[in-house]
């Protein structure tokens, strides 16, 4: 069975566990009742809501923006909330993006900012890591398309 016609479940965690919230946003995001990466998604599922819940919140929609890629990316269970801001950082913004990604092009793109960041290539994530997040990424999107 080719891995795109597999379904899997998303996977959930508390916004404390997103990678760059500082305790202030955290703060404002538990004031607010949201406790977990699905709440954020499910409120936030439309630009309209995201505007509405950026207003409420009192920060720029940017920053919402991004707490909301974070999220979408970590419901893949290989990428969590362990990758999901690496991911971001190369450019991959949603399920969808890092489902179509090509698995060469998106390694060689996390391998730059290891480098870069790190100064070590032997803590890159391998390949095969980057293609299991681009096959699960398929597999969860293509499980939400037969609801």
């Amino acid at each position: 069975m080719k891995a795109s016609t597999r379904k899997i479940k998303s996977c959930y965690w508390p916004v404390s566990e997103l990678p760059g919230l500082s305790s202030d946003e955290l703060s404002l995001l538990e004031n607010a009742g949201i406790q977990s990466t699905q709440e954020l998604l499910q409120l936030t599922s439309t630009p309209a809501n995201q505007v509405k819940l950026a207003q409420k919140l009192q920060i720029h929609l940017q920053h919402l923006s991004k707490w909301v890629a974070l999220s979408d990316l970590a419901r893949v269970q290989s990428v969590g909330t362990q990758y999901c801001g690496l991911i971001l950082h190369a450019g991959i913004t949603n399920c969808v993006y890092l489902a179509n990604a090509p698995v060469g092009n998106l390694h060689k793109q996390v391998m730059r900012l290891y480098v870069s960041m790190m100064q070590r290539r032997d803590l890159c994530p391998g390949i095969d890591l980057v293609q299991q997040w681009t096959q699960q990424a398929q597999m969860l999107i293509g499980g939400e398309k037969g609801k």
